[in-house]
């Protein structure tokens, strides 16, 4: 029997993918029991308002351009076929159909993990899934049942305090935020002309 491949799911909008992004996967994959990292796109998160996000095409477009120097690193517009709003929980059920030999964990801030409680069917992915926590300067407390829970990892990440809010408002107002994303990442956006 093949050993089943280890794969974290990273989702975001990354609307763009910068550095903090590709700096955060790049480490869980390195650094954990991981074989891959998919990047996957969200098409329309429930929480965030639906006018700030560029097209789900561009945005998977930058991410697949972003990871193309890392091999353990791809990018997954799986949820783009899912009805939206779309939920972590029918992602993995989807995922674990589709993909029946692997083995999918989550893979978030330690923002997200102080809010996992507030999820539709939090207990199925906690108590099914592997969470890869990596820290995020953040507001509040993780609630008591995550803090040993068997299934939630810290792994100690650099913390990474870029936003892509932070990018789309420096580029608004003609900043160079260069450095802060993937060279080819930037010429996409900038020959787009987007965010301006």
């Amino acid at each position: 029997m093949i050993p089943s491949k280890k794969i974290g799911l990273y989702f975001g909008t990354f609307n763009p993918i910068h550095v903090g992004h590709l700096t955060i996967a790049n480490h869980m994959v390195e650094f954990s029991d991981l074989d891959e990292v998919w990047l996957v796109v969200t098409p329309h998160n429930p929480h965030k308002k639906k006018k700030t996000l560029l097209d789900d095409i561009h945005r998977l477009a930058m991410v697949q351009i972003a990871v193309e120097e890392y091999p353990k690193l791809k990018a997954s517009n799986i949820e783009f076929d899912l009805p939206q709003p779309n939920y972590t929980v029918n992602t993995l059920a989807y995922l674990e159909e589709k993909y029946p030999e692997a083995q999918f964990s989550l893979i978030m801030g330690e923002d997200n993990l102080k809010s996992l409680h507030k999820w539709k069917n939090y207990e199925v992915i906690v108590n099914r899934y592997d969470l890869y926590v990596y820290p995020r300067i953040s507001e509040g407390n993780v609630e008591n049942e995550f803090l040993a829970h068997g299934n939630i990892h810290r792994v100690a990440a650099p913390i990474m305090e870029i936003s892509s809010t932070f990018i789309r408002k420096a580029i608004k107002d003609r900043k160079n935020i260069r450095p802060m994303l993937p060279q080819n990442v930037w010429e996409y956006l900038d020959e787009m002309n987007f965010y301006r």
